[in-house]
């Protein structure tokens, strides 16, 4: 039995390129805050996140790895937190093993409390003893 879901990268839908993340931020692309404009209608996805370094060397530490929307196209106000993923020490994480390189996905809606919101970015909450950090990708897929 086949236990892989399909779904195609398009340039479009990246919101994160490789690069290490060490402190809190927004994902870029390109050296780029990057910002997608999902339309004006509820849109229900994925995000594959490709995780290929994930610091856990000092037993503390944790990555949030977060969809958040707004209805301003520069994130200038409006901003609403969306669903995360959760990756680190067992300590942070509360999962029985350390988080590890790998793929990783986790469903989103830009509708939060009967609204919707346009725009998407990544954002990435880094915590604890932290000298290299977490390295990923991430794209969106229907």
């Amino acid at each position: 039995m086949r236990q892989q879901r399909d779904g195609t990268f398009d340039a479009l839908t990246q919101l994160k390129d490789a690069g290490l993340v060490a402190a809190d931020g927004a994902a870029t692309a390109g050296g780029q805050a990057r910002i997608i404009d999902l339309g004006a209608a509820r849109m229900d996805g994925r995000i594959v996140v490709d995780v290929t370094a994930v610091e856990v060397a000092s037993g503390d530490e944790g990555y949030r790895i977060r969809a958040q929307f707004s209805d301003s196209p520069t994130f200038a106000s409006g901003i609403v937190n969306g669903a995360e993923l959760v990756l680190g020490d067992t300590s942070v994480t509360g999962s029985s093993a350390d988080s590890g390189a790998g793929r990783y996905e986790f469903a989103f809606t830009n509708e939060q409390n009967g609204v919707v919101y346009r725009y998407m970015r990544l954002f990435t909450d880094v915590q604890g003893t932290i000298a290299t950090g977490i390295d990923y990708s991430a794209y969106i897929i229907k």
